[in-house]
């Protein structure tokens, strides 16, 4: 299954312009504003799940962010994001299947804008909250972005899992606190609504 994300993903990056998907936004106003309200600073780590071609990178690196991770299955994508970015700045780029990545570091901020929704089976699911619990220090934060109940019910021709804050709960298990839930309207480049939600869970301290 990992293996057949991974060359879909590396066909659609690469036979695509960076704005010709529906996920494209000019600026991800709404990941920043999570990240914000959390409490992120510009001396924490930040590492971005299936961050693509996503301009979050570039956002944060105008905020002088101190170091941003970028994992992604297509090194197409990655490519298409480190060309915007000054070869010198903190960013490490990872391609990689989260459900199988093995981190090298502890981050204070992690970030999913559509990734976790293309799990759509529980050992994946369990598998990428491993990895979660590898990655973010207890005390940090997730910030996970799927398609809401009401959103698609597929994406680039994949099946996806739609979520609430009550089943990303569920998924996340008691390592976790909910401490923001939000809807958002995220329109595509040719003007259709997608209907996502974003949920923000804190790591417990001590688990």
């Amino acid at each position: 299954m990992s293996d057949a994300r991974e060359q879909h993903w590396q066909g659609v990056y690469s036979s695509k312009a960076e704005d010709a998907v529906s996920w494209f936004e000019h600026s991800p106003d709404t990941s920043l504003a999570l990240l914000d309200a959390a409490g992120l600073e510009t001396a924490h780590a930040v590492v971005d799940i299936g961050g693509g071609a996503s301009r979050l990178v570039d956002a944060l690196q105008g905020r002088h962010q101190a170091w941003v991770s970028v994992l992604d299955l297509s090194a197409a994508a990655l490519e298409t994001a480190r060309r915007r970015i000054a070869p010198d700045a903190p960013v490490d780029w990872v391609v990689s299947d989260v459900t199988r990545w093995k981190p090298l570091r502890r981050y204070d901020f992690w970030h999913d804008r559509a990734a976790f929704h293309f799990l759509t089976q529980v050992e994946e699911q369990a598998a990428y909250v491993d990895v979660l619990l590898q990655a973010l220090r207890p005390g940090g934060v997730a910030v996970i972005g799927t398609f809401a109940p009401d959103g698609p019910e597929k994406c680039s021709g994949l099946p996806v899992a739609r979520h609430d804050s009550v089943s990303l709960s569920r998924s996340l298990g008691a390592d976790f606190a909910l401490i923001d839930a939000r809807m958002h309207d995220h329109q595509t480049p040719w003007g259709s609504v997608q209907h996502f939600q974003f949920s923000s869970f804190r790591r417990l301290a001590g688990r």
